[in-house]
């Protein structure tokens, strides 16, 4: 999904079917690698419309190749030149696939999602706008077991995009995505159901000194400016991942991952 678009309404694709009409291609998902293919072909195969490969990944692609195939939806071998066009990057993995953008439903009046309820760890994003960030916070997600992850409706909060399925090799098709207009509302809300928990550079405790017995929502902050202060008053606790004191904190994915695999064990 074009950045610039990635908050944009999209019309609802319909389980079972090809979405064609009604998407402009510059709109349309670039996912990159073998990994990101390979992950939208086993959970969404409907909404990829079109396949490109170099002729190194002759091999890997054959499987998806045959798909396309029986759904008599167009696939390629192309020049390393041409891949680059498609793919509007150079780190392209020899695999693009061309697919209708996922929906990222918000939180409504309805019932919580049942998946996300039996999460081990939830984690909220809120303000992270780096999309290389988002990518690998969700690659970690699906890697440690996580059953989604929550996104605010922060204008500064990214959404699925080309570079963020790049990063993620498949992790995002394997996650559910919810919207949240009002992150503290909804923090307050699963405070029953799960233990919330602000990650910050400073002032919180170590990970292993947070209460267990619920699942934990795990909410992390723009890579600058951290949580909004709403957002983390709304948290129950504050984890801090303890360091040498020779940087002042770490990268958010990478917090990230140390923490999910805390909180997770």
């Amino acid at each position: 999904m074009r950045p610039e678009l990635q908050n944009t309404p999209r019309p609802p694709v319909e389980p079972g079917q090809v979405p064609v009409r009604g998407w402009r291609d510059s709109d349309l998902d670039r996912l990159c690698g073998p990994a990101a293919a390979a992950a939208a072909f086993a959970v969404r195969p409907d909404s990829v419309l079109r396949l490109f490969y170099a002729a190194t990944r002759r091999r890997e692609v054959g499987p998806l190749c045959a798909i396309m195939a029986r759904t008599r939806r167009p696939y390629r071998e192309v020049t390393p030149e041409e891949l680059v066009r498609i793919a509007g990057t150079e780190h392209h993995g020899g695999v693009v696939a061309v697919a209708v953008p996922r929906e990222v439903p918000a939180l409504g009046a309805g019932p919580f999602p049942p998946a996300l309820l039996a999460a081990r760890v939830l984690p909220l994003l809120d303000g992270i706008g780096n999309p290389h960030n988002f990518g690998a916070i969700a690659r970690s997600a699906a890697f440690f077991g996580c059953a989604g992850v929550m996104l605010s409706d922060d204008p500064r909060q990214c959404l699925p995009s080309d570079a963020a399925y790049r990063i993620a090799e498949g992790g995002l098709e394997h996650l559910a995505l919810l919207r949240l207009a009002n992150p503290a509302v909804a923090l307050r809300a699963l405070a029953p159901r799960f233990t919330t928990v602000a990650a910050v550079a400073a002032g919180g405790v170590a990970p292993e000194a947070l209460p267990r017995g619920k699942p934990f929502v795990l909410a992390l902050g723009n890579e600058e400016l951290g949580l909004p202060g709403l957002t983390a008053a709304a948290c129950a606790h504050r984890v801090t991942l303890p360091g040498s004191g020779r940087v002042e904190s770490l990268n958010v994915s990478v917090a990230a991952a140390v923490l999910i695999h805390a909180l997770s064990a």
